[in-house]
């Protein structure tokens, strides 16, 4: 079982709007709306960067995006690791885990946010004991939607591609997952980049994760 974190396992975006707009401040640029910022989630955080001076129509060199993007992460960090974290775990995951567990699958996060602040949101939530694995966006040298994060997972998990299940809430986590030869099932409560989630050419949609396992025991996907 390989899972998505933000959007999915996670509603992180009040923590990345924030960390986003201090950092865009310090360069006295304008601040985002969260309802922005939720549209530009989705292929971690350069990307996200990237998005964000393209919205505001500022441009910065490629040391200046940089700079830019190691202030948000550090403010991100401090806001996550903090007193006053806003990361707060959908309905129905810790059930969904809880059981998958119980039926001794191995379970994966694989996300595009750095590992070590996917690790630590994941142990603060008290979710990182239901997790054997955490590939993050710089384990790899690609990025979902390339299909190599789930790939390094699978291969960690020892199984083969053929043998998980991908579960997420955007177009990065269907494409990953069809260019790994692997079936996909989707959330519609997530990011998607702003486009609705249940557009998205799934095998598969559940309300809530605690629905997952009664799936996974009556379809074959």
């Amino acid at each position: 079982m390989l899972f998505d974190l933000d959007g999915t396992l996670l509603d992180t975006v009040d923590a990345i709007a924030a960390a986003l707009n201090q950092a865009l401040t310090e360069r006295s640029l304008a601040p985002l709306a969260v309802t922005e910022v939720r549209m530009m989630i989705g292929r971690g955080g350069p990307v996200l960067i990237e998005r964000a001076l393209g919205r505001l129509g500022a441009r910065l060199d490629q040391g200046g995006q940089a700079a830019l993007l190691e202030r948000y992460f550090l403010h991100y960090e401090h806001i996550e690791s903090g007193a006053a974290h806003s990361a707060r775990i959908y309905p129905g995951v810790g059930e969904c885990l809880r059981q998958l567990q119980c039926l001794q699958l191995s379970i994966a996060v694989v996300t595009n946010k750095q590992q070590h602040l996917a690790g630590g949101l994941l142990e603060r939530l008290g979710l990182s004991e239901y997790i054997n694995v955490l590939i993050g966006g710089d384990s790899c040298e690609r990025r979902k939607p390339d299909p190599q994060p789930l790939q390094v997972a699978c291969k960690a998990l020892d199984v083969d591609t053929a043998q998980a299940l991908m579960v997420g809430d955007s177009v990065n986590d269907v494409l990953a997952a069809r260019a790994a030869g692997m079936p996909v099932v989707c959330v519609p409560y997530g990011y998607n980049e702003g486009s609705d989630p249940r557009a998205l050419p799934c095998d598969a949609f559940v309300e809530t994760l605690a629905e997952l396992p009664a799936l996974l025991s009556r379809a074959t996907l």
